[in-house]
């Protein structure tokens, strides 16, 4: 089980306004956050995977505490090890398909069964600039697949896919997360696009 309870002040449009989120996630749960814009989904991904602090809270998973901020616990996002996909999706310009999840992973065979995946087998020579944003997309989640995250945060990780290609690599990624026990945390505008993906759902704002 992973249990959340904290607060973090958010910079808004109307003034101040306080980010306040308390929830568990069963491990191996699929759970789709939505809300309106600014209300702080983003920031809650990044709190949990260690790259926000909040002003107080505490995160724990099964046994072990991420964050105590009342004893001044926060351990980095090295040590966390959560796969994210970043909505603007923070790929390396210098390297391509294949490096970027070889900079993840030694692995060549789960390599090879992410590229399928992801339907990116005969673009692995390429980099980002000559990748469409569909294509961008799905390397981003690919890399964050590429350690086997006990925990995967997704900031919109569909947004740029037709519903084609979303519909098949959704029905992909499913198996896997079920495979590997994963469990996910799926941040999205459109909550409709995640039906049949998630089981929960958690509404911020």
């Amino acid at each position: 089980m992973i249990k959340v309870d904290i607060e973090k002040k958010l910079k808004a449009y109307h003034g101040q306004q306080v980010l306040k989120i308390l929830g568990e996630f069963p491990m191996g749960s699929i759970t789709k956050i939505f809300g309106p814009s600014g209300s702080g989904k983003t920031t809650f991904l990044k709190i949990v995977a260690g790259l926000i602090e909040p002003e107080k809270g505490k995160i724990t998973v099964e046994d072990t505490v991420w964050l105590d901020t009342s004893n001044h616990i926060s351990l980095s996002p090295q040590e966390r090890k959560p796969g994210f996909v970043f909505q603007n999706y923070a790929l390396f310009p210098n390297m391509t398909v294949q490096q970027h999840l070889e900079y993840a992973t030694d692995d060549q065979q789960w390599i090879a069964k992410l590229l399928a995946t992801g339907k990116l087998n005969t673009l692995s020579t390429h980099k980002p600039e000559y990748l469409s944003g569909g294509q961008q997309q799905r390397l981003a989640i690919l890399r964050a697949m590429a350690i086997k995250p006990q925990l995967l945060l997704m900031d919109e990780p569909f947004s740029a896919l037709d519903p084609k290609m979303k519909s098949e690599l959704i029905t992909e990624l499913k198996l896997i997360w079920g495979e590997q026990a994963t469990t996910v945390l799926i941040v999205s505008h459109n909550p409709q696009e995640l039906e049949g993906l998630t089981e929960r759902e958690m509404e911020i704002g």
